[in-house]
Formats: structure tokens, C-alpha cells, sequence
């Protein structure tokens, strides 16, 4: 089934697992997945753009145990014995994300019942080899499965795909299938009732910054959707940038960094291998890099991670007051800057000053370079040869 990008889709080990029932996760967030021949790099690409009313995040290293697999994911704060991951990536190379979807529940599941994405992802991470494996894996999940979201897989193959899924059944998105190389979701499902749903805007926002790159240079790199992407104030009704204007002043509304959203990730995968049975973990760990920018993404510096026990830097664990990163802590004080206090607490109105100003000070500014070397440093040690555990 072939899923529109640049020619813009028309808007209307067998494992038992207790899956538990968790509270309203809010998540929304922005997505896509690139094939390795859209890839500057000729590695797939998995993108998540977090949105979530759980504003504090971490990520951490998960050991294999019992025959399951070591990974490593992006956690909410609070969550402390790591069952919900909510992006990953595992050691035999296969990674997994989630957008949250508001328009292909057909049932009366209720509320409470609802929300168990993340540990779905966490079962995937742990037995999942591939995308075919992750398909089984919805296949065989107790109904209903308490989720309504887009799935979005890749693996050491190359292979990716979408799965718009609901409490009995899914839609699969092959990226092979894709014209462009490239899918994205935001918050409804192209194969659920049309018109319902969220991030109709947002999914425009990324298509203007994304298909230009695809049809002048024909590649997309993991640099340029933290950076570029994911700090972009474009806003596609409007059909202008923000950055661009004389407004100080702006509000918080349909741009792809929003108020809620903590964190950008981009899970870059190996050149497609052609056994993935035989992929060894040892030639997968040094060569997958989640590259994480946690907090709210304008704000964010990018720190690479690997699957390894030493492969998560310490500021991004949960090793804070109450669960929470330094580093996340430390974006976090910035986004408040962003969005300062006003009367009646209104976090509505973002400062573009704060971001970009003609002191040449703000954190687009400051932190965009620093963050263009890392990639640059750690993709060159990486293809060398270099990164080791």
C-alpha cells in the first residue's frame, strides 16, 4: 500500500507479556521514517519528534535477559522500571517509534485500558529482529491490545514500514513502497476516517522542509531533521517562517516544536545487510546511533548514544531529582526562557528572541553549530571504523 509524501496526500522466542494498564499518555508527535537510498548517509532513518504531556524524559541501557535482546530507548521520568520505551533501538538492529493516531479506534475499549504503547514498543525491542518479526508480533498480541497509534519499524535489512494499528487490527505501510523513500505520520492515520485526527498542519510543516532536500539533493540525513526540521518555525497555513519575520512575539500553535514537545531523535541504522539472520550484535552496536536531542528540540544539544552498557552518556540518565537528566533538567530551564511566565500563567507565546536574535546569542543560534560538529565528528569516527566497546 503506497503512502503519498512529496505529492501530497489529499487531507480528508515466544515472549508472555502482562500488559499493564497505564494512565493517559497525551502523546502526540511528529514522525518519519527514510529508506537508505533517501538517506545521505546510506542508512535508513527513524525519526521522532516527541510531543507528550510528560515533560520529563531519559534515556537508558535495558540488559537482555532470558533470551531477549539489549536496546536501548528514550523513558518518561517517572518511569523506573523502564517498561514503556517510547523510541529505541536494539543490539541485532532493529528500531522502533510511535506517533499517537486520534482516528482509527472503531470500538468501545475504555480510556483505561487504552494507552499501552510503550509497552508494546517494549516487548519489540526486547524479541523483535526485524520488521517482518515486529508484524508477527501484532499479529499475536492479546486483543485488544490497548493501543491506537502509527507504529513506525526499521531493521539491519533496510526494511521500514508504518503500522497504523488499532486494538484488533493494523495497516501496513511498506517504505519500499514509498516514491520518495521517505513516510511520515503525525497524529492520525492515513488509512483511518478521513478528516478526524491531529497534525494535518504539522505533517505540511515537514513536507515543505523535507520533499525540497529530496527533490534538489535526493537525500535526507539525521542531521538535517534534528536541526533543521525539528527547530523549524515554518507554518504551512500561513505559508511563512516565523524566524523570518519582525514579530518578537508568536504563538504556540501548529509549528512541528511545540510547548509539549521533549525530545527530537533520530535512530540511524547500518547500510542494509543482505542475511539479517546473521547479523551479530558486535557489527551492529558500534555502528547504530540514536542521536538524541532531549528537552524541547529548539533548545537541544545532540548527544549520540549507542546500545551498550557504555553507550548512554551519564547526563541523559535518569539520575536526577526524581528520575529526571541533568541534561533534561538543564533544556528544560531554557524552554522556560522561551516561553516565560505571564499573567495567568498563559505558556502560549513563544519569545523568537530567546531563539534567534541579532546578538547572534539565542539558542538556535549558539547551539545549532555545536551540534553540526558532533555530527560531524562522531559520523567520521563511526564510518572509520573507530567507535568501540
Amino acid at each position: 500500500m503506497i503512502s503519498f509524501f512529496c505529492g501530497r496526500r489529499l487531507l480528508a522466542l515466544g515472549v508472555a507479556v502482562v500488559m499493564c494498564a497505564a494512565g493517559l499518555e497525551a502523546d502526540a508527535c511528529t514522525s518519519a521514517i527514510v529508506s537508505a537510498d533517501a538517506s545521505a548517509s546510506g542508512r535508513p532513518l527513524l525519526w521522532k519528534h516527541r510531543d507528550t504531556s510528560t515533560i520529563d524524559n531519559k534515556v537508558e541501557y535495558v540488559a537482555g535477559t532470558d533470551g531477549g535482546y539489549s536496546y536501548v530507548a528514550l523513558f518518561n521520568a517517572a518511569d523506573r522500571e523502564l517498561r514503556e520505551a517510547w523510541t529505541g533501538m536494539n543490539e541485532v538492529g532493529f528500531a522502533v517509534m510511535n506517533t499517537a493516531s486520534y482516528n482509527i479506534k472503531n470500538d468501545r475499549v475504555p480510556e483505561r485500558q487504552m494507552d499501552r504503547e510503550g509497552y508494546v514498543m517494549t516487548i519489540a525491542l526486547r524479541t523483535c529482529r526485524s520488521v517482518d518479526d515486529f508484524e508477527e508480533l501484532l499479529r499475536q498480541l492479546p486483543r485488544p491490545m490497548g493501543v491506537e497509534a502509527n507504529f513506525g519499524v526499521i531493521d539491519a535489512a533496510g526494511n521500514g514500514a508504518f503500522f497504523e494499528t488499532n486494538n484488533d487490527s493494523y495497516v501496513k505501510y511498506d517504505l519500499a513502497d514509498a516514491p520518495d523513500g521517505v513516510l511520515i505520520r503525525t497524529n492520525y492515520s492515513h488509512s483511518g476516517r478521513e478528516g478526524e485526527g491531529y497534525g494535518y498542519v504539522r505533517e505540511a510543516n515537514a513536507e515543505h522542509m523535507i520533499c525540497p532536500v529530496l527533490k534538489s539533493e535526493g537525500k535526507i540525513s539525521a542531521e538535517y531533521l534534528t536541526e533543521d526540521v525539528s527547530r523549524s518555525f515554518y507554518h504551512d497555513v500561513r505559508r511563512e517562517d516565523a524566524l523570518a519575520g519582525s514579530e518578537r512575539w508568536v504563538v504556540d500553535e501548529d509549528f512541528i516544536p511545540r510547548y509539549k514537545s521533549t525530545a527530537t531523535v533520530v535512530i540511524e541504522g547500518v547500510a542494509p545487510v543482505a542475511d539479517i539472520d546473521s547479523v551479530r550484535a558486535a557489527d551492529i552496536v558500534p555502528q547504530y546511533v540514536m542521536w538524541t536531542g532531549l528537552g524541547y528540540p529548539p533548545c537541544a544539544e545532540i548527544v549520540p548514544v549507542w546500545c551498550h552498557p557504555a553507550g548512554v552518556r551519564e547526563d541523559l540518565r535518569g539520575i536526577g531529582p526524581d528520575g529526571t537528566s541533568p541534561m533534561g533538567n538543564l533544556v528544560k530551564a531554557r524552554r522556560g526562557e522561551v516561553f516565560p511566565p505571564r499573567r495567568g500563567g498563559n505558556t502560549k507565546y513563544i519569545d523568537l528572541r530567546v531563539l534567534s536574535n541579532a546578538e547572534g546569542t539565542g539558542y538556535l543560534q549558539t547551539l545549532v553549530p555545536r551540534n553540526r560538529e558532533t555530527y560531524r565528528v562522531i559520523s567520521s569516527r563511526r564510518d572509520a571504523g573507530e567507535i568501540k566497546f
